[in-house]
């Protein structure tokens, strides 16, 4: 490989790997919402009237409705979490053999 193939794949590598950050952080702060949410509802009469957003339509139910759609996507998001949290370690894992295969060293800018 040429020196400019190597810095592209690099490149790729680092580029990938923010996103795959960026995605896991924003899940992680969804899922935190989601946690405050149903901590909040959890205490509240069964029958109470709450709103839920669903696909942008705001829908009138109970809170005895609500709560177990939201457990199953608060499980939903650690699942999606945890699958790109592996992701991330194996792109990681695998980026490092390639700056090792290739005596690669990534300078900070600073």
């Amino acid at each position: 490989m040429s020196e400019q193939e190597l810095r592209l794949r690099a490149n790729q590598y680092s580029s990938e790997l923010k996103q795959l950050g960026a995605k896991i952080g924003e899940l992680e702060s969804e899922l935190n919402e989601h946690h405050l949410v149903i901590e909040t509802v959890s205490k509240v009469p069964g029958d109470r009237k709450c709103f839920r957003l669903v696909n942008g339509v705001l829908v009138e139910r109970t809170a005895g409705e609500v709560l177990p759609a939201l457990r199953t996507n608060e499980e939903g998001i650690k699942s999606t979490i945890k699958q790109l949290t592996d992701q991330y370690k194996a792109k990681d894992k695998e980026f490092i053999d390639f700056q090792q295969k290739n005596h690669i060293r990534i300078a900070s800018a600073q």
